[in-house]
């Protein structure tokens, strides 16, 4: 298992498939994913969304505002690190019509499915989502706003086409495809994607995506987001990577950026600054939570942080 899976598993993504598109040319339409749509998918509504689209037949145009337009055709997945609104088309120039409002709900409470399009070439999409509970990951944060992948290329090709195929064959049955395997898919398609974006970052380049692909740098970060309430050290980190302290704390500073303990410190205070506004926990909780011994001494770091204490940026998020 590499450090980008284990950083994936640690943040606890689920995923499945929620909608089979199937459009004729001419056509066009404008998405958005939702928490409604994946409701009937998970016990709690999630935090952070990504929404990806698998072509099975066919070929489409994806735009996104500010971003260049994105073909993409059968074989091929888009992924939306952002969840983005985005438009899909049969090509430039058509006027879109909202996909919500051509969603029918099968009678036996399989999966939702759209039937669109003027009756030409056609082209069958279907839509899928990783869902997270937390509400900030560095790892979704550092991503391009749309992310493409060849399911002919690489290493889990044959993983993810059998599964894409099994999720086909699902569809047309008329089952719901929300399964561990189609779980696992979700997150073996972003995996790869990922991994394809990241071989093409230049070497010298900081940040936590080029910290992530080195074994002993990703490694640490795997560590560090697996359990942020823990008391790290330098030390215990280096040992942990099998390097030398001074080889380590150089090695993760020149990849991202900041120093180790820096670096855990940022993590803790912004996991503290989410849990503040969306949790109800009391501060010596949180304190514990994110590896702090004593109420003070979390205090103290997140007024050095942010400036204000804990209690008051919690009490000016209510009032704002």
């Amino acid at each position: 298992m590499d450090a980008l899976s284990d950083v994936l598993r640690s943040v606890r993504l689920t995923g499945g498939v929620f909608l089979d598109s199937r459009f004729t040319a001419p056509w066009c339409v404008t998405a958005t994913l939702t928490g409604a749509d994946i409701r009937p998918f998970l016990a709690a509504m999630p935090r952070q969304l990504i929404c990806y689209h698998v072509v099975i037949n066919g070929r489409a145009i994806l735009s996104i505002s500010g971003e260049p337009s994105i073909e993409v055709c059968a074989g091929e997945v888009l992924l939306l690190p952002g969840n983005d609104g985005h438009v899909l088309a049969s090509e430039h120039g058509l006027e879109p019509v909202p996909a919500g409002s051509l969603i029918t709900m099968p009678p036996n409470g399989g999966l939702p499915s759209i039937e669109y399009g003027g009756g030409g070439n056609e082209t069958q999409i279907v839509c899928g989502f990783l869902a997270s509970e937390d509400g900030y990951n560095p790892l979704i944060a550092a991503l391009p706003r749309t992310l493409k992948l060849d399911l002919r290329e690489g290493t889990s090709r044959e993983w993810i086409e059998s599964s894409v195929r099994f999720a086909a064959a699902e569809l047309a049955s008329g089952r719901l495809s929300s399964s561990e395997v189609m779980s696992r898919l979700s997150e073996t398609l972003l995996v790869e994607a990922v991994r394809k974006y990241t071989s093409t970052l230049p070497e010298n380049e900081s940040g936590w995506l080029n910290g992530l692909r080195d074994p002993h740098v990703g490694r640490a970060l795997t560590l560090i987001h697996g359990n942020i309430g823990k008391d790290w050290s330098v030390e215990d980190l280096a040992r942990e990577v099998a390097l030398s302290r001074s080889a380590f704390v150089d090695r993760f500073t020149s990849l991202v950026g900041m120093p180790p303990i820096r670096y855990l410190t940022v993590w803790r205070m912004r996991t503290a600054r989410l849990n503040l506004r969306e949790k109800r926990m009391s501060i010596a909780q949180l304190a514990h939570a994110v590896g702090y011994q004593s109420e003070e001494a979390f205090s103290r770091a997140f007024k050095r942080e942010y400036g204000v204490s804990p209690a008051h940026w919690r009490d000016s998020q209510a009032a704002g």
